[in-house]
């Protein structure tokens, strides 16, 4: 991990992303608001809870998954919810060369790649982890693993930041997997940094 802070992710960035990007970003500047993330939004249910919570902030709710995001909601969006599909590979890269600032960050409930030779698709783990951190903030992950946020606290530690890590209990869902996870009685866990 410690050569993705000594090396700059190179990959060329997909065209579909800068263009979403670029969209999100002259929306932004038309109406100045705090900035909250929701990275790996799935359906924007947690991007939709998050705008309700958050009325004076924009929240960007971002999901690689076109089909995911398509899924219909009946009642009209909070008018502060940007959902965009976009590789988050490239979005945080165009997001920190920007300079944008989130006030809040989260990722919940990820695909955490399992198995340990997929280490490097973990967010931790990727070459864009710099860049992730970059955005500053206050960074949430909510999992119902507890060694891939103990994996993520580690390298919080190797990048200059420290994280809180405890097991909780939501008093309302934001995702449908968390409610899934509660539901079965499975133990969730929260980690928290100040970037």
């Amino acid at each position: 991990m410690r050569k993705h802070f000594a090396h700059p992710f190179k990959r060329p960035i997909a065209d579909h992303t800068r263009a979403a990007f670029e969209a999100v970003e002259t929306h932004l500047r038309k109406h100045k608001r705090p900035l909250i993330f929701d990275s790996c939004c799935g359906v924007g249910d947690s991007s939709r809870l998050l705008a309700v919570e958050y009325p004076d902030h924009w929240v960007v709710g971002v999901d690689k998954s076109e089909h995911r995001l398509a899924k219909e909601r009946a009642g009209k969006e909070p008018e502060n919810l940007i959902l965009v599909r976009a590789d988050l590979n490239d979005f945080y890269r165009l997001a920190a060369a920007a300079s944008w600032h989130v006030v809040r960050h989260y990722i919940l409930y990820p695909n955490p790649w399992p198995k340990a030779v997929h280490l490097g698709r973990r967010w931790h783990g990727s070459p864009v982890f710099p860049d992730m951190l970059r955005l500053g903030g206050r960074l949430e992950l909510r999992s119902n693993w507890k060694l891939y946020l103990e994996e993520f606290q580690i390298a919080l530690g190797v990048a200059g930041h420290t994280g809180t890590l405890a097991a909780f209990k939501p008093k309302a869902y934001l995702t449908p997997f968390e409610r899934k996870y509660a539901e079965s009685g499975q133990p969730l866990w929260r980690l928290v940094a100040q970037l």
